[in-house]
């Protein structure tokens, strides 16, 4: 009898099996079936309009094909999650308000919404793609982002906006149009990873964000790649920027970074901008075809440059200031493509150091009237003389370990495509409304 009552105590204390109900459209009918709902109930959407909005507020599963369509009708946000261990998938969502200050959103996920699971859902027509704001260990994977473009381009929204949301995983999206793909602000400890974005503003923008990693993202034709501001310990690893309009990676107020396996090239007037950064880590990246490799300011200390390959920069190196600094990390420097270099011993180092800068170079950059003189005999006396007594030239980067042979970062055949798509946008003139050097405007 005890063994009988026990089994019977065990099997009233399992939860009831989670229902599946089939939801068909119409005015109305989301709601109240998720207001019917038992927690983990999954509720499967049939092809239709579903008008909203819609507020989740138990767990449940929510899933459809993309004929599914959840339309919030120009109100406030489309689904607002408010209840943790809730999947949205495979429907489409559409209509969200216009209120870029009140963040209206397709999906946004609120705090104590945690481990919310947003999964391969078309998303159009909505000020902010998804916002995860608040809402702990969050995984938002293969969706289909289409932003705004009505409004300038400074006035849209967002991609995927994480806020104050720890354990964030952003894998695999596919983000277009809009402001920026994603904008993480004063969030920690996440992986944004594999996603594709395109004709945006910034593709990734970091404020205020800490031990996050940005790793083997895509960002195409924006008019700025990965920018990383006022922020801590970034992992930005194995990116590709291709064909961005004014930096590919900026390092603005960023520390501790390991930035490493990254190509920026194509398009853009600085492939790597650091400004006022410091204990960066940068290694084994690729700079090509920019019109700056680097440009290095606001008195950025104790980084690390190894590995690295400049290619075909119209100006590799933009370094304002007066300190010598050493771009080669335990003889191991970088590989520049204007440098005449020899390798007797065959060891792979160059057996002469790299100066990218002279004299010259600092007065074009604080008087650049004085250009109209580059090519005259005084100039090139000058020019002669330093290169051949280095003990003239002023401070600026010494590379005493150049490397004989650039590293290559490969791209697939399919992203190729699209960024021969992009070539010249921004010798055209399509500039938008965005000034990325005012950094009011990030």
């Amino acid at each position: 009898m005890r063994g009988l009552a026990l089994i019977l105590g065990l099997l009233f204390a399992l939860p009831a099996l989670a229902a599946e109900r089939q939801i068909a459209p119409g005015p109305g009918s989301l709601a109240q079936a998720i207001a019917g709902a038992a927690p983990g109930d999954v509720l499967m959407l049939k092809d239709g309009v579903y008008p909203g909005p819609v507020a989740i507020d138990k767990p449940l599963t929510i899933t459809g094909l993309e004929g599914a369509v959840v339309d919030g009708g120009d109100q406030g946000t489309v689904i607002t999650v408010a209840a943790p261990d809730v999947a949205l998938r495979g429907f489409t969502v559409t209509g969200s308000g216009g209120k870029n200050e009140d963040l209206d959103a397709g999906v946004k996920i609120l705090k104590g919404a945690d481990r919310a699971r947003v999964e391969g859902l078309t998303l159009t027509g909505n000020m902010h793609g998804i916002d995860v704001h608040g809402g702990r260990d969050a995984q938002v994977v293969r969706n289909r982002i289409t932003g705004r473009q009505d409004p300038h381009m400074n006035a849209r929204g967002n991609g995927i906006y994480v806020w104050n949301s720890p354990g964030t995983l952003l894998d695999g999206n596919v983000i277009r149009y809009g402001r920026d793909g994603i904008f993480s602000n004063a969030s920690a400890s996440s992986i944004y990873r594999n996603n594709i974005m395109r004709d945006l503003r910034f593709a990734v923008h970091f404020m205020y964000t800490r031990n996050t990693e940005v790793s083997g993202n895509i960002s195409i034709g924006n008019h700025l790649g990965f920018a990383i501001m006022f922020s801590d310990r970034a992992k930005i690893l194995r990116n590709l920027s291709l064909g961005d309009r004014e930096h590919g990676l900026m390092l603005n107020y960023a520390n501790n970074a390991d930035v490493t396996g990254n190509l920026i090239r194509g398009g853009t007037k600085k492939c790597l901008f650091i400004y006022n950064a410091h204990k960066n880590l940068i290694w084994d990246n690729r700079f090509q075809d920019c019109g700056i490799g680097i440009h290095f300011t606001a008195g950025s200390e104790r980084n690390v440059l190894t590995g690295n390959a400049f290619i075909a920069n119209r100006e590799q190196v933009k370094y304002v200031g007066t300190r010598f600094m050493e771009w080669s990390h335990e003889g191991r420097g970088n590989f520049w493509s204007d440098h005449p270099a020899y390798d007797l011993n065959g060891d792979g180092v160059a057996d002469g150091s790299y100066r990218p800068n002279d004299l010259i170079d600092h007065i074009l950059w604080s008087q650049p009237a004085a250009a109209l003189l580059t090519g005259s005999p005084a100039v090139q006396l000058v020019r002669w003389s330093q290169s051949s007594f280095p003990a003239t030239l002023p401070g600026g980067v010494t590379d005493s370990h150049p490397l004989m042979r650039p590293l290559t970062i490969p791209v697939p055949t399919d992203i190729k495509a699209q960024e021969a798509e992009v070539a010249g946008r921004w010798a055209k003139g399509n500039y938008d409304d965005i000034d990325p050097d005012d950094l009011a405007s990030h």
